[in-house]
């Protein structure tokens, strides 16, 4: 089975620069990952991830978004029985004319 979150939504302190460091600002991850179902025993609760993704990155308050896709994806195979997770993590309101975007695929 494949899990996608998309357009996962939050505010947090992300980013070297003062004024990151100051505020939270907007984020956006879009995450899916394959596991291996077998039936209702062994289910991903994606409720569940998401609230640790949220938790995560606002805990952490990382300084590059590599640093955060990282131990995002190291969490996330420890936590849960999963192997391959592709992450992207974006800033829509770093810069005024474009959304910034790194991935891990």
């Amino acid at each position: 089975m494949k899990i996608s979150i998309e357009n996962l939504t939050f505010y947090c302190i992300i980013g070297i620069f003062d004024f990151e460091r100051e505020k939270e600002q907007k984020v956006i991850l879009d995450i899916s990952f394959k596991y291996n179902f077998k039936d209702s025993s062994n289910f991903i609760d994606y409720s569940s991830v998401v609230a640790d993704i949220e938790a995560v990155m606002k805990e952490k308050k990382f300084k590059l978004i590599e640093e955060a896709i990282i131990y995002l994806d190291r969490f996330l195979k420890k936590n849960y029985e999963i192997k391959k997770v592709k992450i992207k993590i974006s800033k829509p309101n770093i810069l005024p004319n474009c959304r910034v975007s790194i991935n891990n695929s």
